[in-house]
């Protein structure tokens, strides 16, 4: 409260001393923001000295503003961006966590051959136990360093990042990972069932790609062009039950003599006919079933020809539409190191356009101004104008 008005005075009478104005204050201020502004000071001891007041604060104002460790924050978005979206000298930590999971899968593989057993088991057993160490530390650093988004702030932030697909998956695969290590090279059963989940090591391959970029890429093909996709499958699709029913009415009374001289049909079930069918048009051909009568044949490689063009279609749209958007995001990055250098010229043009306005509405108005003012118009104008 103002001094005068403490001791009983008024602030509007002639005689009552004036309350001094807070500095800083601007002219058209009420009473209830000067004394805002005068406490606010004062209650924190000078702590709210760079805060802000009002909606626009970036703190509240019951909180003191604290003052955030520079190199604390610039560590964390440093290792987040390294971990997250590594580029640069960060490339050759995820190659280096490559070539480990890859030494697992490689070793994994050789440990079912009998001769290499016992040697791989004891190097998968010492690379297992330095990757556990590895993916911990690291998993680790992640939940640490998402600390630098706002979304990740807290505990809740770090449990909501923790419940990210990939993050779900790294705790899985480590979890999986611990029990294979404790058991060692034991021979009971329960090792045994337990060193079969070394294969999960496939599942740390999805890391690589945090981002998925990938995935990304491939589902923007699959959309753009999705309706040739649809119609290449439709009709690929009418082609192999038309030909599968056709061979199976006139293969199904065939009978064969296998190698036990019994007599048996190829094409018995309708399933055995689409069986047939899907492995022909797929261009896999097991050879396992084939047509036995003339019509039969003629009917299969009249099929072959109509089917084998639509089933190979979809491999042909979805390689030309990477291609295109392959080709699209470069163009993109083009355009995002050209637009930077446009923007600063629309800027300066639009600079100059304004100045010679002013510089045109200033000459227009000379005549009609005093001296004075004209020497400080132009002064003004001259000052606006861009250095050349």
């Amino acid at each position: 409260v103002c001094p005068a008005e403490r001791r009983g005075g008024s602030a509007a009478g002639p005689a009552a001393p004036r309350c001094p104005r807070p500095p800083g204050l601007p002219p058209g201020a009420d009473k209830e923001g000067a004394l805002l502004l005068e406490g606010g000071g004062k209650e924190d001891g000078g702590r709210r000295s760079a805060q802000g007041i009002g909606l626009l604060a970036k703190t509240p104002l019951s909180r003191p503003v604290k003052r955030n460790n520079v190199k604390y924050r610039k560590m964390q978005t440093l290792i987040y961006d390294a971990l997250e979206r590594p580029r640069g000298w960060a490339l050759l930590y995820h190659a280096f966590v490559f070539l480990i999971v890859l030494g697992c899968l490689i070793l994994a593989v050789l440990t079912t051959f009998k001769e290499y057993e016992t040697a791989s088991g004891n190097w998968l057993l010492l690379l297992e136990t330095f990757a556990i160490f590895i993916f911990g530390a690291e998993f680790a650093l992640r939940i640490w360093a998402a600390g630098c988004c706002c979304r990740y702030k807290g505990w809740r932030g770090r449990l909501k990042f923790a419940r990210k697909p990939l993050c779900m998956l790294d705790i899985f695969v480590l979890i999986a990972s611990v029990p294979v290590v404790a058991v060692g090279n034991q021979g009971n059963v329960l090792a045994t069932s337990l060193r079969s989940l070394r294969f999960l090591q496939i599942l740390r391959m999805l890391r690589m790609d945090r981002r998925g970029g990938t995935w990304k890429l491939l589902g923007s093909a699959i959309c753009a062009h999705s309706k040739e996709l649809i119609t290449a499958w439709y009709i690929g699709f009418l082609t192999l039950i038309l030909s599968s029913f056709l061979v199976y009415l006139v293969e199904k009374d065939v009978p064969e003599k296998n190698e036990e001289g019994k007599e048996t049909k190829e094409f018995e079930t309708y399933a055995d006919a689409l069986w047939w069918g899907l492995i022909t048009l797929a261009t896999i051909g097991y050879g396992d079933k084939t047509p036995k009568t003339w019509e039969g044949r003629l009917i299969a490689a009249t099929f072959s020809l109509i089917g084998v063009s639509f089933f190979a279609l979809p491999a042909g749209i979805l390689g030309s539409g990477l291609a295109l958007k392959v080709q699209e995001q470069h163009r993109q990055k083009h355009f995002e190191k050209r637009r930077k250098p446009a923007a600063e010229l629309i800027q300066v043009g639009l600079l100059i356009t304004h100045s010679l306005k002013y510089t045109q509405m200033v000459l227009f108005m000379m005549p009609h101004l005093s001296k004075e003012h004209s020497r400080k118009i132009q002064l003004c104008a001259t000052a606006s104008l861009p250095a050349t």
